[in-house]
């Protein structure tokens, strides 16, 4: 199978398997998937969306985060990880959307990744979700995945990985194969022990090739 057919192969079983992939962080606008995406680093999104209900209700918009102080806003933020640097972010994030924004969230990659808390996978999540742009967010998930199923070759870091699938996944697609592959990798194609027996994709798959080639 050549790589263009295993791409192929991918995108045609999600579009069967999965027409309607989309994240699990709860939200209702970008300041509020801004805020939970910023949490989300290096946590869970069923921790994020525990937490998030509260920081809503005191801090309904960019104009009240903006106005939080830390000993306020670190309380509703003690349960996710690094905590401490989170409530710093999330503050200066607000203070510059104000500041160098005029209140309103930015809608590009690199005006996103000048705010505090925001790197290029948090862009990317941002402007693929709200707005469907051709971006493509590199976790933990999408980088195992990619490389297992052979999407990906020799992607040493998230950017290498994100280049290879941008160029090869038709670009109406990339903002929905973000949420295929993530969710691909939490639930099936799993760090450890991955459900292979579960897996729709064994027939385009180098990882499950080798299993078979191994027994």
């Amino acid at each position: 199978m050549t790589k263009k057919e295993r791409f192929q192969f991918v995108i045609d079983w999600f579009e069967k398997h999965a027409p309607n992939a989309e994240t699990e962080l709860m939200y209702d606008n970008p300041y509020q998937l801004l805020v939970a995406v910023i949490l989300s680093a290096q946590c869970t999104d069923k921790r994020v969306n525990m937490t998030t209900p509260a920081i809503f209700e005191k801090y309904p918009d960019i104009p009240a985060l903006s106005k939080a102080t830390f000993d306020d806003l670190f309380p509703l933020i003690r349960s996710i990880s690094y905590p401490n640097n989170k409530t710093k972010h999330l503050i200066g994030m607000a203070n510059m959307v104000m500041e160098d924004f005029n209140g309103e969230i930015p809608e590009t990659v690199p005006e996103l990744v000048k705010l505090p808390g925001v790197g290029r996978k948090t862009a990317n999540v941002i402007t693929s979700v709200v707005h469907q742009q051709p971006n493509m967010a590199v976790d933990t998930h999408v980088f195992r995945v990619a490389a297992r199923i052979g999407l990906t070759t020799n992607a040493k870091t998230p950017l290498q990985t994100e280049l290879q699938l941008i160029k090869m996944i038709p670009e109406e697609k990339i903002y929905i194969a973000h949420h295929w592959l993530i969710l691909h990798g939490r639930y099936i194609c799993v760090a450890r022990s991955p459900k292979c027996g579960e897996c729709g994709l064994r027939p385009a798959c180098k990882y499950y090739q080798q299993l078979i080639k191994a027994y």
